[in-house]
Order: structure tokens, then sequence, then C-alpha cells
């Protein structure tokens, strides 16, 4: 891609946004003091102390706080810019590729951070929801992406939630300082921006632009997943479904069967067998009812827009040789644990926890999967030890990668063993207070312990986060919101006194080293949570259910 994909219509559009940013933070500024002045008189004792030295300090340092909200919207927009106008070429880079960084480390007070942050986005998402999803649809027309398959606003809420963040960051005072003038900021900071929302899809129009269709949105990996049904692992009684199937043209119509024509695939997927073609040589109806729902499990299956497309094409090889195994294998039909189900639904979860289509380990992920199902392709005799053979070469693979990951590690991880039997042998709350190395809260110099407490409250079922704690596992994937993004972490480490836990980024070779009570602490505020195999098959058989109830009720 090059640079000239970004029109002058959209670089004027990014120019004016930019120039009208010192007015938008100057107004986010004036709601900020003329609330807390007002809530002052609500407070009492260190809370009123402390958020009036707040005030105090930032009124006189108000043009360094913009000096750095605009310095952090600025370098934000510009790298979505260079990312948009380069896609492929992003910081996605694996660990065994490149030297591991300096190893990150995440503790309460990164958390409190993290907290506010993730109120400020959903405050504006929240609160601006109709005006962005409006402007959404004018920027996506600049770029020809008509049918909105991703967005492409480089003002999005999270963009100006962390450069109100890097204001706070000026403020000459303690991180509990910083805190508490970032959530006074989070609600001016979303009414000023649904107004400057609508405002800048007015421009737009003026300017002749003309929106795109609306449509829901397929959002960047390690987006917001909101609970979303997808993630669920639930999926309907295959046996009862086979039951529906028509068995056969013979038996509705008396007629001979004929092969059908194989339905529209998506572009580069090989031609789906039809289930008439495989069941010509089945006498029984029972194996013809199976064919036919497996065949339209794996239809259900290919046209999934969430499945990615490279890995689409690997199940799509699939599609014959499982066919003729449900006449061998009425297990097949029985739950999600069989190991065809398995493997295919692993397959797909480890390729979107690596999302980047040019990464080498989803490279090499994907030549693994390939040879396996060319190999299970190629056996004129199918039965399910070839899958159970399938499933336990991807956990192999699997396994033999992340141990490779922590080979990469090795230094970072001897440093973490070393700092936790320091802490065993002192008190942890002996610590300074400090974004470079691990902390409690209740450290913050110059801020009282309840006014942090007030400000990121503590989680409501402390027993539930300390149970889910428990029981990860080396191995378990994790979505987690850090450094303002929601990403997807896998769990590299855990010390043996389980004061810190290693996670590695599966978009990038970033690593993290996050201290258990913080951890509790996201966990408690919605910021970590494990991420689940979710059931392809499941949602398949879903679809199928109701194209059946369909077909029946017409």
């Amino acid at each position: 891609m090059s640079d000239r994909l970004l029109s002058p219509l959209f670089r004027k559009f990014v120019d004016d946004e930019l120039l009208r940013a010192p007015m938008l933070f100057d107004q986010v500024l004036n709601a900020v003091f003329g609330g807390a002045n007002r809530q002052l008189g609500g407070l009492q004792g260190a809370q009123r102390n402390a958020i009036g030295e707040m005030l105090q300090v930032a009124q006189i340092q108000r043009a360094r706080l913009a000096e750095y909200f605009l310095h952090s919207l600025g370098e934000q927009v510009r790298a979505e810019l260079k990312r948009q106008v380069n896609p492929d070429t992003g910081a996605h880079t694996t660990a065994s590729a490149t030297p591991p960084r300096a190893l990150a480390l995440v503790d309460e007070e990164e958390v409190a951070i993290e907290v506010e942050l993730s109120h400020a986005i959903e405050d504006i998402k929240s609160t601006s929801e109709y005006e962005l999803r409006e402007l959404q649809t004018f920027v996506a027309a600049m770029f020809g992406d008509l049918d909105m398959a991703q967005d492409h606003n480089p003002f999005r809420p999270a963009t100006f939630a962390r450069a109100t963040w890097a204001a706070a960051q000026a403020l000459p005072l303690s991180r509990g300082h910083q805190i508490a003038f970032m959530r006074q900021c989070a609600t001016p900071l979303a009414q000023v921006l649904r107004t400057s929302y609508a405002a800048s899809t007015s421009r737009l129009e003026s300017m002749g632009v003309e929106p795109a269709a609306y449509r829901t949105l397929i959002l960047p990996s390690g987006s917001r997943l909101g609970g979303r049904s997808v993630m669920s692992t639930y999926s309907p009684d295959l046996h009862r479904i086979s039951e529906t199937m028509l068995a056969s043209p013979e038996t509705q119509h008396g007629a001979r069967l004929v092969a059908v024509p194989p339905p529209a695939s998506r572009t580069g997927e090989m031609p789906l067998e039809r289930w008439t073609t495989v069941a010509r040589d089945t006498t029984q109806r029972a194996d013809r009812q199976a064919i036919e729902l497996v065949g339209r499990l794996f239809e259900a299956m290919i046209a999934d827009r969430r499945v990615p497309q490279d890995v689409t094409l690997l199940i799509s090889r699939l599609h014959g040789p499982v066919m003729r195994l449900a006449v061998r294998d009425r297990n097949l039909l029985d739950h999600d644990g069989h190991p065809l189900w398995r493997f295919i639904n692993q397959l797909v979860f480890i390729a979107e926890m690596t999302p980047h289509s040019g990464d080498p380990e989803r490279l090499a992920l994907l030549r693994t999967a390939q040879a396996t199902i060319d190999q299970i392709a190629s056996e004129a005799t199918q039965h399910t030890g070839l899958y159970r053979w399938a499933w336990d070469h991807l956990q192999g693979f699997l396994g033999k990668r992340l141990q490779r990951r922590l080979a990469t590690l090795a230094s970072q991880v001897g440093a973490l063993q070393k700092s936790e039997l320091k802490l065993k042998g002192s008190h942890h709350d002996a610590a300074p207070s400090t974004l470079d190395g691990p902390l409690d809260a209740h450290q913050l110099d110059t801020v009282p312990a309840e006014f942090i407490h007030n400000q990121v409250a503590p989680a409501q079922d402390e027993s539930a986060a300390k149970a889910w704690l428990a029981a990860l596992q080396i191995g378990d994937w994790a979505r987690m919101f850090l450094q303002g993004r929601w990403l997807q972490a896998q769990l590299l480490w855990r010390g043996e006194q389980g004061e810190y836990l290693l996670f590695g980024d599966g978009a990038s070779d970033e690593t993290w080293a996050v201290r258990s009570r913080a951890l509790v602490l996201m966990h408690g505020h919605g910021l970590a949570k494990t991420l689940r195999v979710r059931s392809i098959v499941g949602t398949a058989a879903q679809r199928v259910q109701q194209d059946v109830a369909a077909e029946t009720a017409a």
C-alpha cells in the first residue's frame, strides 16, 4: 500500500481536527475546574485537601497540561496514519525473531491508571455512541470502505483518553493526584467529544462526503468483546438435529440422487463436496442423515465470517473426509469433545490469538495445520484415530512454541525469581513508589491510602478474583487492558512464591510481569479475564438448527 491511499480530503480532515484540539482540551479543563470546585464543598479531610491541591496545581500548569495532551494526540494520530498506510508493516514481531525488550512491570499503581483509562474510554463510547457511529461512516467513505469493514477514524475514544492521561502526567504531583485528575476529566471529555464528533460529521457532510452504509464493525483484534455470544461453548444436540435431516431426495420424492451445485464460497476456497455425492453409496437412512448434517455443518463453519479466511481454507480441506468419517464414527455427533471438533476449535482460537497475517508464528501454525490436514485427507479410510493424532500433533506444536518463547525470556525469568526472593525476605510495604518496579497502591507519596481507594474502588468480590488467579495455568490466554489498550496475552510463567506472573502479547514480542495483587484488582474491575476456546461447531450447529426450523416451517 502506498501513501497515496490517504486522500487529500482525509488529510484535510485530520489536519482540521488537530487544529481544533487545543480548543477542545481547553473546554475540558474549564469543565473540570468548574465542576471540581463545586464538589469540594461535599468533601472532607484528606480527599478535600488532595483534590484542592490537584486543582490549584493544574490551574498553574494549564499550559503544560495542554502541551502534553496535544503532543500525545499528535503522536497517536501519526502512528495510526502510518499503520493505515502500511498495515502489514506493524510492530508485530515474535520473540523467536527479535531479542526481548525491557520487561514491563505491572503493579497496583499501573492497574489504578488502567482502570481510569478504561472508565474514560467507556464514558466516551456510551455518551457519544450515535455521533461516533455517524462519524465512522463518513471517514470510511473517504477510504472507499463502503461496507465499513473496519474503523478508519484516527480520533477514537481511546486516543483522546490516552492523550488526557499524558496531560495528567504533566502535573508535578504524585500518581494519586494524577489519577484523580484523570477521573475528573472523564465526564467532561465525553461531553465535549460528543459535540466535537457531531461537528466533525457536519463539516464532512458540507464538504460533499457521502457516508458509507453502516453495519456492525469488524473491530481490531484485542478490542472490547463485552460478553459476545461467540465466546460460548454451547453446542446443540447434534444427534437430535441429525434426525431432522431429509436423509436423501429419494425418501422425499422417490427420485434418484443427483449432485447439487456447491454453494457460493469465499474467495480462494475450494468447492464444497455436496453430502448427496458422498451419500450415493450409503444405504442406511441414519448414515445419510449424519452425512447431510456434517455437510451442512461444514458449510456453516466455512461461511462464518468470524473465522479468519486463511483458517477457513484449511477447514474446507476436511469437508469431504469428515463426511466419510460420519459413516464410520457415530460418536462424531456426540459433543465438542470429539478430536475433530477440538482440533478445529483450537486451530481457530490460536490463529485469533496471533492476529497478524504476516506473523512468522502464525505462518508456522498454518503450515503445521496444513501438513496435518493434508495427511488426513490423503488417507483412504477415515477413522477417529486420525483426528486424535491431529489434535495431539497440534498440541505438541503449541507446547514447543511456548517453550521456545520461554527460552528467549530466560534472563527476564531469572530476574523475576530473584525479585520474588527479595520480596519474600523483606516487608512488602518497604518498596518505594515508582512505575518502574513493584509497589503497593497505599505507598503513593503525599496522598493518603483512603484517597486512592476512593478513586479506584476495590473489587466487589475479591475471593472470586483470587480464585480466578489461582486457576490460571501456564499457556492460558487472557484478555487484558494494559497500556491503554485491550490485548490478548498468554501466561508464560508464574513465580514459585506466586508474587509475579509473566505474560506475553499474542501480537508482538512484548512481555509484562504482573504482580498477583494487581491481577486481582484488574479482574475485579473487568480488566482481565481468561479467554476460552469457543465452539466453532456449536455456532455452526445453531445456524443449521435455525435453517432446518425455517425449512420445516416453510
